[in-house]
C-alpha cells in the first residue's frame, strides 16, 4: 500500500536542501582555492534548483568571464592585504630600529663619558684638572702640539712595536700617572694593555718631556727679567733677590726582599731610603731650578755644591733661605750673598716669602702625588728616570700657576 504523495513531498524537498548545501560547500571550498565560482554568486533561487537527477547545464562564455574577474579581484585583494602587512611590518621594525639607535648612542655618550679620551675631556674642565692637573683642556692640547713631534705613533702594532696607544693616551697615561701616583698595573687595567706596555709609555713620555718640556718650563730667568717683574714685598726688603731656596725629600718604596736599614751596609739611618732634593723657586713663584736627588741623609751643603745650582748664581744675587746653611762661603764664592730670612726688621717680608716657596713646593706636590712618594720600585730602582719625573712635575706645575705679584 503506497503512502500518499503529500507525505512524500516534505521528505524530497529536505534532501534536496541538504544536497544543495553540499554543493554550495564545495563551491566555497573551490571558490577559496581559487578554482571555483562565487558561492554567493552561484546560489539559485529554491523553486530554479534542480532536482538531485537533473543534471546542471554547462557554463556559458559569460559565466567564464566573470570567474576570471572574480579570481583577478581576489588576487588584487590579497595583494593589497599584503602589501599593507608588509608596510605594518616595516614600520614596527622602524619605530625598532630607531629605538635600538637612540639606546645606542645614550651608552656611547655615558661609555664616553666615563672613559678617557680627548673628546670626553675636550669640554670637562674639572675633568681635566683632575686626571692631569692641568688648568683646561687647552693647555693639555699646548704640551700635547709640543709633545708631538718627539713622540712615537704606537697605534699600529708589529713585532717591534707591541704598543697599542697613540699619542694623546700616551700623554694622559703619563700625567695620570704623575698626577694621582696610580700603579703601572692600575693604568694597564684603565687603559686595556699590559703592564709592560704601561712602563714603556710612562718612560718614553717622561723622557721626551724631561728634554722638551722641562727646558722650556723650568729655567733660570735673566736678572734683568727678574727685577723687572719682581713683588713689591720682595723689592722692598730684598731687592736683589734670585732665588729662595728650599728641600724636599721623598720616600722609596723598597723591594720585598730588602731587609731594614739596620741590616744594610752602608745605608744606614733614617735618610738611607729617601731622596732629597733641592729647589730653587723666584720670587714671582715659579720653580727656576730643581736638582737631582741624593740620599736623604747627605748634608744640605754637600747637595748645593754638588747639583749645579752655584753656577746659576751672578755676582750682587741674593739667595734666601729659612734656616741657617752652611753654604755661605760656596755663595760667596761665586760673588753673590746667602742670607737668613725672619731676623730683625725683615721679619715680616720674609716670613712671607719663605711662606711663599713653602706653598710653592706644597702646591706641586699636591698636585702631582707621584713626588709625595713612596716611589714606586720601577722608579726607585732608576734614580736617573725619578729625576726627569720630579723635573717634569716641576715644569707641569709652572704651567699651571700666574706669576702674579707677591703682595
Amino acid at each position: 500500500m503506497r503512502e500518499p504523495a503529500d507525505m512524500k513531498e516534505p521528505e524530497d524537498l529536505e534532501l534536496r536542501d541538504k544536497q544543495q548545501a553540499q554543493v554550495e560547500a564545495a563551491n566555497a571550498l573551490l571558490f577559496l582555492q581559487g578554482q571555483g565560482r562565487d558561492p554567493i554568486q552561484t546560489q539559485t533561487p529554491k523553486e530554479d534548483r534542480p532536482g538531485p537527477e537533473t543534471p546542471s547545464s554547462p557554463p556559458s562564455a559569460e559565466d567564464g568571464d566573470s570567474e576570471e574577474a572574480r579570481d583577478a579581484n581576489f588576487a588584487r585583494g590579497s595583494k593589497r592585504g599584503r602589501v599593507a602587512v608588509k608596510e605594518e611590518e616595516s614600520v614596527g621594525l622602524e619605530e625598532a630600529l630607531g629605538a635600538l639607535q637612540n639606546e645606542n648612542q645614550s651608552l656611547r655618550e655615558a661609555l664616553e663619558k666615563m672613559s678617557l679620551s680627548e673628546s670626553s675631556l675636550r669640554n670637562d674642565p674639572e675633568k681635566v684638572r683632575f686626571y692631569t692637573g692641568l688648568p683646561n683642556y687647552y693647555v693639555l692640547e699646548t704640551v700635547m702640539w709640543l709633545l708631538a713631534p718627539h713622540m712615537d705613533d704606537t697605534t699600529k702594532t708589529s713585532p717591534k712595536n707591541p704598543m697599542r696607544l697613540s699619542k694623546f693616551q700616551q700623554l694622559l697615561l703619563t700625567l695620570v700617572r704623575l698626577r694621582l701616583d696610580l700603579r703601572h698595573q692600575d693604568l694597564a687595567y684603565r687603559f686595556g694593555v699590559r703592564l709592560g706596555t704601561v712602563t714603556r709609555a710612562v718612560r718614553r713620555a717622561v723622557d721626551v718631556m724631561s728634554s722638551t718640556l722641562v727646558p722650556t718650563a723650568v729655567f733660570w730667568p735673566s736678572r734683568a727679567e727678574l727685577r723687572k717683574n719682581l713683588p713689591a714685598a720682595v723689592r722692598a726688603a730684598h731687592p736683589d733677590c734670585a732665588v729662595i731656596i728650599d728641600f724636599f725629600t721623598v720616600s722609596l718604596e723598597r723591594p720585598p726582599t730588602d731587609p731594614p736599614h739596620g741590616d744594610r751596609p752602608g745605608r744606614a739611618g733614617p735618610g738611607g731610603n729617601t731622596l732629597k732634593y733641592l729647589i730653587g723657586v723666584a720670587p714671582q713663584g715659579v720653580v727656576t731650578f730643581v736638582s737631582g736627588g741624593v740620599a736623604g741623609d747627605v748634608g744640605d751643603k754637600t747637595l748645593v755644591e754638588g747639583c749645579g745650582f752655584l753656577c746659576k748664581l751672578l755676582p750682587g744675587d741674593v739667595v734666601l733661605a729659612s734656616h741657617g746653611l752652611d753654604i755661605g762661603e760656596s755663595v760667596a764664592a761665586r760673588g753673590a750673598s746667602f742670607k737668613i730670612a725672619g731676623g730683625g726688621s725683615e721679619r715680616g717680608s720674609a716670613h712671607s716669602l719663605l711662606g711663599h716657596v713653602e706653598k710653592v713646593i706644597a702646591m706641586v706636590r699636591r698636585r702631582y702625588a707621584v713626588l709625595t712618594g713612596p716611589v714606586e720600585s720601577c722608579f726607585a730602582s732608576d734614580r736617573s728616570a725619578f729625576d726627569k719625573v720630579v723635573q717634569v712635575a716641576c715644569a707641569l706645575n709652572n704651567l699651571c700657576i700666574s706669576a702674579a705679584p707677591l703682595e
